[in-house]
C-alpha cells in the first residue's frame, strides 16, 4: 500500500500543479449547461423584416401599425421600409434580410370591397426556423386584423400569400456549413494546437530556439502550416458534405472557388486563436481540456444549429466576436443560397481582421527561451 500510496501521491500533486487544469475540468460542465440550455429553443426576436407599401391608403396603414406594435412589444421582428420590391427581394436573397411583407397597390380597395384582399410574405427558407416564425406570426396577424378593422356585415378575409425564394432546404443542409467550418477547428486544434504543446513538452522547440529565426518568422511559419492543414480538411468535407447533404448541383465550380475563398480566412482565423492560447501554455494536458471548453463556447453560439436571433443577449455578444459565426454565416450563404462574393464582405473583413489581431498578439506574447 505504500508504494501504491506513492503513485496516488505523485498524481495528485502533479494534479495540483495545473490550477487551469481544475479550474477548466469544474467550468466545462458548467459552461456546458449554460451555453446549451440558452442556444436552444429561445423566442426568436429582432429578425430583419423589409415592408414594401404599394398600396399606402387607410388598410395599409392599419396593417402597417399592426407590424409597428408587434416591433416594439413582441420584438420579433425590426422592419424596414422599402419602395422598390425588387430591391427588398434582392436584399433578401444576400442576407441583409429575413423576409419581406408585401402590399399591393389594391389592397385597401379589395378591403372596401369585401374582395378578400391578399398580402404578400416572402421568406428566406434556407432557415426553417425564421421563416417558419416569420409565416406564423403573420398568419396571427392576418386573422386578427379585423378587431380593430371596417364595420361591415360581412368581413372579408386577408389571405397571406408565402412566397419561399429557393426551394426547400431540409436540416441536414442547415447543418453542413457549421460541420464544415467544426471540421477546420478540430483540424486547427490537433493539428496545430496540440502539436505545438506537444512539440514542446518533448524539447523539439529548442532546435528552432538556436537559430536565427525571429520570433514572427516561427509564428508565421506554424499558423501557415496549420492553416493548410486546416483548409485541406475543410475543402475535402465540403467536396463529400455537398454530396452527403444533397446540395443542388454540388459541383458547381464557382461556388466551390468561392467556397475556398472563405476557408482560407476561415482557416488562418481558427488557428491564430489556437496560437495564441497555446503561446504561453507548456502543459499538454491544459490544451486538450481548453479545447472542450472552446468547442462548446464558440460552436453553439455560432448560428450553426439554431438561429442567433433566439439567443439571449449575453450570447450574442460571444457570437459577435465569435470567428465560428462569421465562418457558418458565410458557408450558409454559398452553399445554401450562392450568394455573390460581394454579399460576404462582412464575413471577409471580420476573419481577416481577427486573423491579423491574433498573429500580432501571439507574436508579442511568444518567449524565445529554453
Amino acid at each position: 500500500m505504500q508504494r501504491i500510496w506513492a503513485i496516488v501521491e505523485r498524481d495528485l500533486r502533479k494534479f495540483q500543479r495545473s490550477p487551469t487544469l481544475i479550474f477548466v475540468t469544474l467550468m466545462f460542465p458548467m459552461v456546458q449547461l449554460i451555453v446549451l440550455g440558452y442556444a436552444f429553443g429561445g423566442n426568436l426576436k429582432g429578425l430583419r423584416l423589409g415592408v414594401v407599401d404599394q398600396d399606402r391608403g387607410s388598410e395599409a396603414v392599419k396593417l402597417r401599425e399592426m407590424l409597428d406594435a408587434i416591433q416594439d412589444n413582441a420584438r420579433t421582428f425590426t422592419t424596414y421600409d422599402y419602395h422598390d420590391l425588387h430591391r427588398a427581394v434582392t436584399d433578401l436573397r444576400d442576407g441583409r434580410l429575413d423576409g419581406v411583407v408585401n402590399i399591393p397597390p389594391d389592397f385597401s380597395r379589395n378591403i372596401l370591397a369585401q374582395n378578400d384582399p391578399q398580402v404578400g410574405l416572402i421568406v428566406d427558407n434556407t432557415d426553417n426556423f425564421v421563416a417558419s416564425a416569420l409565416e406564423q406570426t403573420f398568419s396571427s396577424l392576418t386573422d386578427d386584423f379585423y378587431q380593430n378593422g371596417i364595420d361591415a356585415p360581412i368581413q372579408p378575409t386577408v389571405q397571406l400569400e408565402t412566397v419561399e425564394v429557393y426551394p426547400y432546404t431540409p436540416y441536414i443542409q442547415f447543418l453542413l456549413p457549421g460541420a464544415i467550418a467544426l471540421a477546420i477547428f478540430m483540424t486547427a486544434m490537433i493539428g496545430g494546437g496540440i502539436i505545438f504543446i506537444d512539440d514542446k513538452a518533448r524539447g523539439l522547440h529548442e532546435g528552432y530556439l538556436i537559430t536565427p529565426i525571429t520570433k514572427a518568422e516561427l509564428i508565421l511559419g506554424f499558423n501557415l502550416a496549420g492553416a493548410i492543414k486546416a483548409v485541406i480538411a475543410g475543402f475535402i468535407l465540403t467536396l463529400f458534405g455537398v454530396l452527403i447533404a444533397g446540395i443542388h448541383n454540388p459541383f458547381d465550380l464557382w461556388r466551390l472557388a468561392k467556397m475556398f475563398l472563405l476557408i482560407v480566412p476561415a482557416s488562418t482565423a481558427f488557428i491564430s486563436m489556437m496560437f495564441l492560447i497555446m503561446v504561453r501554455i507548456s502543459d499538454p494536458l491544459v490544451p486538450r481540456a481548453i479545447f472542450g471548453v472552446l468547442n462548446t463556447l464558440l460552436f453553439f453560439p455560432s448560428g450553426a444549429v439554431y438561429p442567433v436571433n433566439a439567443f439571449p443577449s449575453w450570447m450574442r455578444v460571444i457570437t459577435a466576436v465569435d470567428p465560428f459565426h462569421y465562418a457558418v454565416d458565410g458557408f450558409q450563404s454559398l452553399l445554401l443560397k450562392n450568394v455573390p462574393l460581394s454579399a460576404l464582405g462582412t464575413d471577409f473583413a471580420f476573419l481577416a481582421g481577427f486573423s491579423l489581431i491574433m498573429i500580432i498578439s501571439a507574436t508579442a506574447l511568444f518567449q524565445r527561451t529554453f
